[in-house]
């Protein structure tokens, strides 16, 4: 990838939609053919129009844009964030071939169980082929997962050695895990609040505070 789209539109890379239109007009009409007075002038804005016609074309696209940065920082990678992925990347092959290995194993044990005569009348053979192919889906599944897995970690990774922060969606659990921790501080209060020495002590200090006296009065 030998352009820097973001550098032509004269834009950074967290540019919104609105941005990247406003500076391809504006870069478009400046470069316009017909608004140059020479005509070595206009041979050199018609190729600059062209590289800025292929950089909106390619930022204005969501999926365009999307596979472009991600090339742009593969292609900007520092080497030490290469070797890294590297690293990862080399973690994932081998828990790809332990699911292989995990996979072969399975097939040799069917294999084996086949030629101990085991009869059709057990288990037919369009039992047997449909739990091959159940097997093969689910071998499938577990690699899909893993990839996904491991690619999503060193996404996050890399993130975060790159200082941003990364916040997760609240789940229906983590509301849960909050409502309850609450209910248990407020049930641990109105303990506390039950035992004399510390009810007394509390009584006290606000029966002392003209502020809260104050505040009471308000209210």
């Amino acid at each position: 990838m030998n352009k820097d789209y973001y550098s032509i539109l004269q834009i950074n890379r967290n540019a919104s939609p609105e941005i990247i239109e406003k500076a391809y007009k504006t870069l478009a009409k400046k470069y316009h053919p017909d608004l140059q007075q020479t005509t070595e002038a206009k041979k050199e804005s018609e190729e600059i129009l062209k590289d800025i016609n292929e950089a909106y074309e390619v930022l204005s696209n969501k999926d365009k844009k999307q596979e472009y940065d991600k090339l742009l920082q593969i292609n900007t990678v520092s080497q030490e964030d290469f070797d890294r992925l590297y690293e990862q990347n080399e973690f994932l092959k081998s828990k790809i071939n332990d699911l292989q290995n995990h996979y072969n194993i399975n097939h040799l044990s069917n294999s084996n169980i086949d030629k101990q005569n085991i009869s059709y009348e057990k288990k037919s053979k369009k039992d047997y082929e449909l739990t091959a192919k159940q097997q093969d889906l689910e071998f499938k599944k577990q690699i899909e997962q893993a990839k996904r897995q491991a690619y999503y970690d060193a996404y996050i990774q890399d993130l975060k050695n790159r200082g941003y922060t990364i916040k997760y969606k609240k789940t229906f659990k983590d509301y849960i895990r909050y409502f309850i921790t609450i209910i248990v501080i407020i049930l641990i209060l109105f303990i506390m609040w039950k035992i004399p020495f510390i009810h007394d002590y509390f009584t006290n200090l606000f029966e002392s505070n003209e502020l809260l006296k104050s505040i009471k009065e308000i209210f």
